[in-house]
């Protein structure tokens, strides 16, 4: 594998771990009732998963060109940070969602568990 390879899986493990930390802020916020960080940092851990995924995707060209992409443990770590960042973008969403629906449910009923 060339220097170039290697810096396009390296910036490709960056950038999704980059997004997977926003992602987990996301929902540490929401737990805490912030909900607009939390969706602050759901909107920038989707900038960043689009700029990974960028680099997945002149992989893929490069490959689809007839220039293949050597594939080792590197290769693969970087494919499974984006994998991982992708899910916990997802279940960030969700996660918001439900703590936005716990909260008012709370409210609805005159709970405050912070308290």
């Amino acid at each position: 594998m060339n220097d170039k390879d290697y810096e396009m899986h390296f910036r490709l493990i960056s950038e999704a771990g980059s997004s997977r930390s926003k992602s987990l802020m996301a929902i540490e916020a929401a737990r805490e009732g912030r909900f607009d960080e939390a969706e602050t940092f759901l909107e920038e851990a989707g900038e960043i998963h689009v700029q990974a995924h960028d680099l997945q995707m002149q992989m893929l060209q490069q490959e689809a060109e007839g220039n293949p992409v050597p594939v080792n443990i590197i290769a693969v770590h970087a494919q499974d940070h984006l994998t991982m960042a992708t899910l916990t973008e997802s279940l960030a969403r969700e996660q918001i969602t439900l703590y936005r629906r716990l909260q008012a449910l709370e409210e609805k009923l005159g709970l405050n568990p912070n308290k």
